[in-house]
């Protein structure tokens, strides 16, 4: 492994001058996605050929896009949102080397963690990006990586035609690449560190006829074995888009996908975990004796709670157990997810322009996870827990806008989702003490518990109206949202979880914003954005989430929203392209939900309203566009979050409510938001050689809310080197070797994986991938 990262770091820094000989263009590795068949897309395209990103030109927010380039020089399977950590304020997490791993992926922008983030791809509504997400699904579930047109970031408060409820802190739109306009077939494959085999291949049918439709089919495979203790994460994805032009400005577009998804779990770590196991302690798959050994002695010491099945196995763990949650037999997280669309849209330049697309989206999944803490009927000390999901939703959205002259460009749109969410938390029986008689990576049934078994409804109705108001080298935008969602739940079996009703309605959320060049090259832009977050109906977020008697004590719980202020200039000068923004958040009605004992026992959570949050920072981007291929990147993110308010209650004292402080983090840093992000690059890229060589840095970050504990700041490099060689025809072979953590360091990738607590040391971190080396073959005609 040494070996081979010598030989890409030598590369790379070797591969500059080498190639610097060779015949080729004189633009950086980010060219425009895939050409569309006529009529163009509504959907915005990543432009600006030879940028290392397109820095959002005319928009009244801090806005950039990438294209597929971007995500293509990356080790194939990488989740496209890894692809988006060197945009200034992007936190991006992971403990895989590929990002995708969906228990430790965790992306947060300005202080705003990922269920306050829009997700969107095609306009299709992805819900909150957490894990167990029970409005949506994760982009690497929804679409694979590789046919992804454009990823788009606002780092405000996001367009207002999103379709999202909760875009407090931005919104991250994936658009998909159009069928290509001639017949071809591409082909990739990988193999890398932990026998990583990743396959991909994409067929499109090219333009059938004059101005015909055009389609194509995608099939992707990966299989990595996780890189400490034993497991595996699996992933077969299927994608389909077809185009058909009904007239020179408009056209039919549908998709399908459907994804199928399986990975083993990394064990939970505390900072006291890490310096009495090490960075490479896991789970114990594959010794199931020693599980089983373990949990005996759980129970007879009391630690678990369960009933003393075996005392002869004493009550002292074996070394180097302290006690049962130092490491689990087995987890998972299964996913099974259908997701199409079909709808109209015309070219963005059309007079009259907009579109019309219905959705449907079925989700079935299984968190999985051998617990000690309840055994199995047949005297087995350890069962199987799920929490079980099964979600369907359909929905349609649609705009429709024309210019109107003096009084500018108006665009009204609107969107419905119903989303129909059932979840259980159920236990099946193991019947062997000496081996595992079911398998974290399958589907369980045949249940002989069930503590919670809930439906959700939710209705959506959410509308817009936009105005771009050109004068001069001014245009004025301007515009608001509206929305109305109401959720209930209905019990099959509440166990100890809320049954109710939740609603939120924010008819009016304004936003205005202005451009001004400062002439043909910069302009200056700014904005004031409202926004509202709407409760979710579920039984593991939001405030259902809870017990009934916690939920009934909420009283008018108020939802969050953010008030954002954001000033900026960008400009483009010879080689140079960059921008610098500042910007002012005031969060109201923050809402915590504070952990109720260990984490993975999925205990309800406590919710409370802790009052405001206050951030402010700077952003600055900049990119340089040398002649041979070169070019360099850098982005730096300064952002100061905290909380306004203490955590307050008001318990009964002698029959009089007294108020008392639970706790005291007025003035703390907001968890997971460092100080400090710093993301720079160098690439090369001609018609024979390319390569790119990145670097990511993250300050502090806290875990806790009153800030006792923390992580160090940390720095990790990554690499790519590659050749292309044409063949006879339109054939090419490309070799791309990539390395990710090339100083193999030590660090802990995610904060929070099972909430975070007031104060104190928490089972909540997850290590992050050592080295990693990767090699795929590529080739197409």
């Amino acid at each position: 492994m040494r070996v081979l990262t010598a030989c890409l770091l030598a590369g790379t820094a070797l591969g500059w001058p080498l190639a610097a000989t060779a015949t080729g263009r004189d633009d950086v590795a980010a060219a425009p996605a895939a050409p569309a068949a006529d009529p163009a897309p509504a959907e915005p395209e990543a432009s600006a050929e030879g940028d290392i990103i397109v820095i959002g030109r005319g928009e009244t927010r801090q806005v950039q896009r990438l294209g597929q380039d971007d995500i293509a020089i990356l080790t194939p399977g990488t989740s496209p949102l890894k692809a988006i950590q060197k945009l200034p304020g992007v936190n991006f997490q992971s403990a895989d080397p590929f990002g995708a791993y969906e228990w430790s992926q965790r992306v947060s922008i300005r202080g705003f963690n990922q269920n306050q983030l829009g997700f969107t791809l095609d306009g299709i509504p992805l819900g909150d990006g957490t894990y167990g997400n029970t409005n949506g699904l994760h982009i690497s579930r929804a679409i694979s990586s590789e046919n992804i047109g454009e990823t788009r970031v606002s780092q405000g408060s996001g367009s207002l035609g999103t379709q999202a409820t909760n875009n407090l802190g931005g919104t991250i739109e994936f658009f998909s690449s159009d069928p290509k306009s001639e017949f071809g077939l591409s082909l990739d494959g990988s193999y890398g560190s932990n026998n990583t085999v990743h396959a991909f291949g994409r067929l499109d049918t090219g333009q059938l006829g004059d101005n015909g439709p055009s389609a194509y089919v995608s099939y992707s495979h990966l299989d990595t074995g996780k890189w400490k203790g034993r497991g595996a994460q699996r992933q077969n994805q299927v994608n389909a888009k077809a185009i058909a032009p009904i007239t020179p400005d408009l056209r039919l577009v549908g998709t399908f996908n459907y994804s199928e998804r399986r990975e083993q779990d990394y064990q939970d770590m505390s900072l006291d975990m890490i310096r009495r196991l090490g960075y490479r302690w896991d789970n114990i798959t594959g010794q199931f004796p020693l599980a089983v050994l373990v949990a005996d002695v759980g129970a007879n010491s009391g630690y678990t709670g369960a009933p003393k099945l075996n005392p002869a196995a004493g009550t002292v763990n074996p070394a180097p157990f302290l006690n049962a949650d130092d490491a689990y037999y087995d987890a998972a997280g299964l996913r099974n997810d259908y997701v199409a669309s079909l709808g109209i849209e015309t070219s963005k330049d059309a007079k009259v322009h907009g579109q019309l697309k219905a959705y449907y989206h079925d989700n079935r999944g299984q968190g999985i996870w051998f617990t000690p803490y309840v055994p199995s009927p047949s005297g087995v000390p350890i069962s199987v827990r799920t929490t079980e999901y099964n979600m369907h939703r359909k929905g349609v959205f649609g705009s429709l806008g024309t210019d109107l002259g003096a009084f500018g460009d108006i665009t009204v749109g609107g969107w419905y989702e119903r989303n129909d969410l059932r979840q259980a938390r159920r236990f099946y029986g193991l019947d062997s003490r000496l081996v595992p008689t079911r398998n974290a990576l399958e589907f369980q049934d045949g249940a002989f518990a069930t503590q919670w078994d809930l439906r959700y409804k939710t209705d959506t109705v959410q509308y817009y109206v936009e105005d771009k108001i050109p004068i001069g080298d001014l245009t004025i935008n301007l515009g608001w949202k509206g929305f109305d969602v109401r959720g209930s739940s209905d019990a099959i079996l509440a166990g100890p979880l809320a049954t109710g009703k939740v609603k939120t309605t924010d008819w009016f959320q304004p936003h205005a914003g202005f451009t001004y060049k400062l002439g043909e090259r910069a302009e200056l832009f700014g904005g004031f954005t409202q926004v509202t977050r709407a409760f979710v109906a579920a039984a593991t977020s939001g405030p259902l989430a809870t017990t009934q008697a916690g939920f009934n004590g909420l009283g008018n719980l108020k939802p969050e929203s953010s008030d954002t202020y954001e000033l900026g200039v960008r400009g483009r000068s010879g080689i140079f392209t960059g921008s610098l923004s500042a910007y002012y958040i005031n969060f109201r009605d923050r809402l915590l939900a504070f952990s109720n004992g260990a984490g993975i026992l999925g205990n309800p959570a406590i919710l409370q309203n802790v009052g405001g949050v206050r951030s402010y920072g700077v952003e600055a981007t900049g990119q340089v566009k040398l002649p041979g291929g070169f070019g360099a990147f850098a982005s730096y993110a300064y952002n100061n979050s905290k909380y306004r308010d203490d955590v307050i209650a008001f318990p009964l004292i002698g029959g009089v409510p007294t108020r008392t402080v639970v706790a005291a983090i007025e003035g703390k840093n907001v968890v997971d938001a460092p100080t400090h992000i710093a993301s720079g690059e160098l690439t090369y890229d001609s018609n024979l050689f390319f390569s790119r060589l990145g670097a990511n840095y993250m300050s502090k970050r806290y875990f806790t809310y009153t800030n006792d504990q923390s992580v160090p700041a940390r720095v990790l490099f990554d690499a790519t080197i590659g050749v292309r060689v044409k063949l006879a025809g339109d054939r090419q072979v490309e070799l791309q070797l990539n390395g990710t953590n090339l100083l193999d360091k030590d660090y802990v990738a995610t904060i929070g994986s099972n909430g975070f607590g007031n104060s104190g040391d928490g089972q909540t971190l997850l290590i992050g991938a050592p080295r990693q080396v990767f090699v795929t073959l590529k080739t197409g005609f």
